[in-house]
């Protein structure tokens, strides 16, 4: 028997594609990547660099919410900026969802993002014992 569980929230984007928001493996959850779409749009939030990357962090904490956990517990998050040039922005609003220890983390540089997006995070968050 499966200990898979897949989690779901009308509260993060609904997947545009062939996946799950979140995938829990025991006490592991996988979080797909969040892009900076309105949940109830599903719309980009706006083409401004830091109000994407604020909507990319609360869409990821809506999903950790529903799988039981919080941003505190993830343990790994990997960003995919378009432009590495907004590393700074990305840190310091990261800053503002996280607080120390703060999750290992990459930084990525990518050509594009879906649904013309620049800024894309996906983690991995440990609950329970």
């Amino acid at each position: 028997m499966s200990n898979k569980a897949v989690i779901n929230t009308d509260k993060a984007p609904a997947a545009i594609g062939p996946y799950s928001q979140a995938i829990k493996a025991g006490n592991t959850v996988y979080l797909s990547g969040q892009i900076p779409l309105d949940p109830a749009t599903m719309a980009l939030v706006s083409e401004d660099f830091e109000a994407q990357a604020r909507q990319v962090f609360s869409n990821l904490q809506a999903v950790c919410e529903e799988a039981a956990g919080t941003l505190a517990d993830v343990v790994k998050i990997n960003l995919y900026l378009v432009d590495l040039d907004n590393f700074a922005i990305v840190n310091k609003v990261m800053e503002e969802f996280f607080d120390a220890p703060f999750p290992a983390r990459a930084a990525v540089g990518v050509k594009a993002l879906p649904k013309g997006s620049q800024v894309e995070a996906e983690a991995v968050m440990v609950i329970g014992d």
